[in-house]
């Protein structure tokens, strides 16, 4: 026999802010949370880097029926198009009933993570053993990448203008690259460091060879002999070094996490765990929706977007542009009647550093895709912050869709705070609001999601395409 609810509980039903665990209201989902998350594993473990994630994106957009995106053609509703920036960031979009005369739904993520990325000059010796110089990228934690198993990713420009792509430490057998530390029983000086100098960024080399060439005398034979090694196997000489894209990333294997296998760990969660369910809310789209549906996966959001592929740049402007033109229309009128999620990761809750947060707006794992209304630093500094008319649009675009979702914020005022590419989009006049995945453990060689929170996630961005 159930108990009947005192005044107070209804009353407390009726008008108090709702925070539920997923399992609580959507448990019957779990199964194809666990399926759909099954997919971004493999994607998380087979794209590493920016230009991996494009290759990927666009090798499945194809298989999809997309088609390179042409501004001489004519498109018709439901027509797909993608559109390839160099390699390294991509836009995919299915042509809406109303094309962009009411503007587009656009979902923007980054493919880029944090990372070692190689110096121009890298390659060195020193006391018979050879290494890479490296100069980070993104606002990682330095001591988290020493004495951990690094592989090698990018491509090579040689002389001749020919480019070779390198993959190199994720497969069985392959050989690994690590950044070394000190021994414990010789770091008297070294933990006096704080923990941001634990690891300076001059440090971070990358161990990569200790034999030398045959057995002549002579300086520099450990690196005379790996640079031996790479030209039998790539064709390069060490001048080509200068025209390279070479990455250091953690050859982890992405993992369920748990007992309960709930969670996923793996590098790269940020931003990936929010470009797999933008593309593939994209792809799922069968009928053509009102609105002209569009993805961005973009670079450099780790180092503030800026450079052609960043969305600091002009060419999603110019995409929408081309757009706006096959319905004779401005694209600046087309981007202020559209609407964007900037899908981006947030902190989440972490109890064992629970006083960096304030509870009240903070994500909790399993509770659902977090819409972050602003994100930035301490006063607000480097956000557009969401007008409250948007977010109530997205809001009910959710709640109308049975989605599950939360609302949170970057940690305490004055702790710190982060950026998305949120405040670019906006500055081209388009109403925008951030929402994603929250994150533990975030920026490091080894980030932990929940899988509820992914699929969470896909369904957001599956009905604000789909949105009137």
């Amino acid at each position: 026999m159930s108990k009947e609810k005192t005044e107070a509980e209804l009353l407390k039903e009726k008008l108090c802010l709702k925070k539920d665990h997923f399992d609580e209201r959507f448990g019957e989902e779990t199964a194809k949370a666990d399926e759909f998350c099954a997919g971004y594993m493999e994607f998380l473990g087979t794209a590493k880097t920016e230009r991996e994630c494009n290759a990927y994106i666009i090798e499945k957009a194809k298989k999809n029926g997309f088609t390179a995106f042409d501004r001489t053609k004519s498109y018709k509703p439901s027509d797909k198009v993608y559109y390839d920036n160099r390699g390294k960031a991509v836009i995919l979009a299915v042509m809406g009933k109303k094309g962009v005369t009411e503007g587009a739904k656009i979902v923007a993520s980054h493919i880029d993570s944090p990372r070692l990325d190689l110096k121009p000059t890298p390659l060195y010796e020193d006391n018979e053993l050879a290494y890479f110089k490296t100069h980070y990228y993104g606002g990682l934690r330095k001591y988290q990448w020493g004495a951990i198993p690094l592989s090698l990713h990018g491509v090579l420009v040689r002389s001749d203008g020919t480019s070779i792509t390198v993959s190199l430490g994720e497969k069985p057998g392959e050989p690994k690259f690590v950044v070394t530390d000190l021994l414990p029983h010789l770091a008297k000086e070294q933990s006096k460091r704080t923990l941001s100098e634990g690891l300076k960024g001059e440090e971070l080399n990358i161990l990569i060879g200790s034999r030398p060439f045959k057995s002549d005398s002579g300086s520099e034979l450990v690196k005379l002999n790996i640079l031996k090694l790479l030209n039998e196997k790539y064709g390069i000489i060490e001048e080509d070094f200068i025209s390279a894209e070479l990455e250091l990333v953690p050859a982890f294997t992405v993992d369920s996490v748990g007992f309960d296998e709930s969670l996923i760990g793996g590098y790269g969660h940020d931003d990936r765990v929010c470009a797999y369910p933008a593309f593939e809310a994209l792809f799922s789209l069968t009928d053509a929706p009102e609105h002209t549906a569009v993805a961005v996966l973009a670079d450099k959001e780790e180092i503030g977007s800026d450079g052609n592929t960043g969305l600091n740049s002009s060419y999603l402007k110019y995409f929408i542009a081309d757009l706006a033109a096959l319905d004779n229309m401005e694209g600046r009128h087309a981007l202020s009647k559209s609407e964007c999620l900037s899908a981006d990761v947030n902190a989440g809750f972490d109890p064992t550093f629970a006083s960096v947060h304030d509870k009240n707006n903070a994500a909790f794992l399993n509770h659902g895709v977090v819409v972050t209304k602003y994100t930035g630093a301490r006063g607000k500094s480097g956000t557009s912050d969401a007008s409250a008319e948007f977010v109530g649009k997205v809001r009910k675009i959710l709640n109308d869709a049975s989605v599950c979702w939360q609302t949170g914020e970057m940690g305490k005022v004055d702790e710190g705070g982060g950026g998305t590419v949120a405040m670019y989009i906006a500055n081209l006049d388009v109403n925008v609001v951030d929402l994603g995945v929250p994150v533990l453990s975030m920026h490091s060689p080894y980030e932990i999601v929940a899988k509820a929170d992914v699929y969470s996630t896909y369904r957001a961005c599956e009905a604000f395409y789909k949105s009137i």
